[in-house]
């Protein structure tokens, strides 16, 4: 699946149809009274969220949207139709900002959400309108209003439970693959996952979904290897679950790197509850408990130590992450 979290498209709404002049013909009257309906409304622009999407690809494909124009009015007091509306479908998590970005003007967090971001333009008046009793022949109608349009930009925020972070090649993505549907590119070198990728796990009646975005690397709050919009993504996720390489010998520098990074992004990212994960410990199963007693001296958060080459503790943390969501989502 192709991945997109930026897009930017223009939409317009549809303007109102223009009032009619109409006059009653019937035998035998001579003098028939004004009969022009009105104009239809113009059709809305209306945002639609929809949880079976996660990405804005759609949107490279296609950045103009307009709704229909409403009908001008008809004789015999027939108001025209409504214009239709425009639906733009996109994945909850999405915002809506102004075309130079300095303002969010909408934030869609729930599936289904409907949102009218543009009103069609309203129908003008018919003559019968404008009859009275100086005036029993009016000529006179109104033109329905002008449509509206703006540029603007759509910006993705994935929701999922637990983000999973580290530097390149920590293992996040063999591990995803592993104990998910997820299909991530796999490979031993670094960069390998260009873009985040969501996973589902399900137990039961229960599911939660991860996110494993690209690794980050030093510097990533300013921009580097786009680690800006990479973190955004996981802005809203409970827990960040931090994977780190046990069998690099420089694991603790590689720890507060990504530390480092989560601080100086903000959005209290780094104040998010953070599980650890010691990857590839079939390497150096005994390395990997000299490095879990270090690392409680730093800070009282759960530790595991994993290998997703053998499945070693793959059960148990997922376990725990189940665990740790149903609690999050009771609150």
């Amino acid at each position: 699946m192709k991945f997109l979290d930026q897009a930017k498209i223009y939409v317009a709404s549809g303007k109102g149809g223009k009032g009619c002049v109409s006059f009653r013909r019937e035998k035998y009257i001579e003098y028939g009274g004004p009969n022009g309906g009105d104009g239809g409304k113009g059709g809305d622009v209306v945002f639609v969220t929809d949880q079976n999407l996660n990405t804005l690809i759609d949107f490279r494909y296609q950045q103009h949207f307009k709704a229909n124009k409403g009908q001008d009015g008809m004789s015999k007091n027939k108001t025209g139709a409504n214009g239709k509306d425009i639906l733009i479908k996109v994945p909850p998590g999405t915002e809506i900002f102004n075309e130079d970005r300095s303002v969010l003007l909408a934030d869609l967090l729930e599936n289904n959400q409907k949102y009218v971001f543009l009103e069609g333009g309203k129908g003008g008046l018919g003559n019968s309108h404008f009859k009275s009793s100086t005036n029993q022949a009016p000529r006179k109608f109104t033109n329905g209003d002008s449509l509206q349009e703006k540029w603007l930009w759509l910006s993705l925020k994935l929701f999922a439970d637990v983000g999973i972070i580290g530097l390149p090649n920590a293992g996040k993505s063999t591990f995803l693959s592993k104990i998910s549907n997820a299909q991530p590119k796999v490979a031993d070198y670094p960069f390998t996952t260009l873009h985040p990728v969501l996973g589902v796990i399900k137990k039961f009646d229960k599911e939660i979904v991860l996110a494993d975005i690209p690794g980050l690397i030093e510097g990533a709050h300013e921009g580097k290897g786009l680690g800006d919009k990479f973190l955004a993504h996981i802005e809203r996720c409970k827990i960040l679950l931090h994977l780190v390489d046990s069998s690099n010998s420089n694991w603790k520098d590689n720890y507060y790197i990504v530390r480092k990074e989560l601080e100086k992004y903000g959005h209290n990212l780094d104040k998010k509850e953070e599980v650890i994960a010691l990857s590839k410990n079939e390497l150096n199963p005994e390395n990997t408990k000299i490095i879990i007693d270090e690392m409680n001296q730093l800070n009282n958060n759960k530790k595991f130590s994993i290998s997703s080459f053998s499945n070693s503790g793959l059960e148990k943390l997922v376990n725990y992450l189940f665990k740790k969501c149903e609690i999050y989502n009771d609150q």
